[in-house]
């Protein structure tokens, strides 16, 4: 399989959970500004709306979207608890996490990270983000996990997004469920090995 993914993007989560599955596979980055790979290939004749992540498997079928791309994954590797079993109401609470983290989160932070959007609309983001983490950390009382005490894929997606914080200047320090969180998930190998992988922190 190949990972098309650029550093600390969304595409990170795809790329934690590749590695708590076990699977082979080969990283391409592509560059969410020139939308090219390291090799000058135009990132659009991979994928036309020009986003990672791209998950491209053996027979050349390229899967996009990550909360699709994350529960393929986990299907793959059923042994590893990285998602309950389809059909089972564990899976829809599961794909009910996924859903709110990519609508509810993921999608909030994109203002905030475009130098266009205006400065007012950007604090209304915050104060939209923040109530939507107050919800986060109260589900996470009590729970090693998002659903419980086993790490699933919507854990490395959560972990992720919220990894955005600081780089926007979202102070969620007062959320103390999910600062306990995100340092329960960065604590894993595989999240450590991503990071690094990615160039967002130094191998120990």
């Amino acid at each position: 399989m190949k990972l098309y993914y650029s550093p600390g993007a969304c595409s990170m989560a795809p790329h934690i959970v590749l590695r708590e599955a076990g699977l082979p596979f080969d990283l391409i980055r592509a560059s969410t500004k020139t939308h090219q790979l390291d090799d000058g290939t135009d990132f659009y004749t991979i994928n036309q709306k020009g986003s990672v992540p791209v998950l491209e498997i053996d027979s050349g079928e390229r899967l996009t979207e990550g909360p699709a791309i994350v529960q393929y994954i986990a299907d793959r590797v059923p042994e590893k608890n990285l998602a309950p079993a389809n059909g089972t109401m564990p899976r829809y609470r599961l794909q009910e996490w996924l859903n709110f983290i990519t609508s509810e989160l993921h999608k909030s932070y994109g203002p905030l990270f475009r130098p266009t959007t205006p400065e007012e609309y950007k604090v209304i983001s915050k104060e939209g983000l923040m109530k939507k983490y107050a919800m986060v950390d109260g589900w996470l009382a009590g729970k090693s996990y998002c659903m419980g005490e086993q790490f699933t894929v919507a854990d490395a997606y959560l972990f992720t997004v919220t990894s955005w914080a600081g780089h926007v200047g979202l102070d969620l320090a007062s959320f103390k469920n999910i600062g306990a969180f995100m340092a329960r998930v960065s604590a894993r190998p595989a999240v450590q090995q991503t990071l690094v992988a990615e160039g967002l922190a130094k191998a120990a």
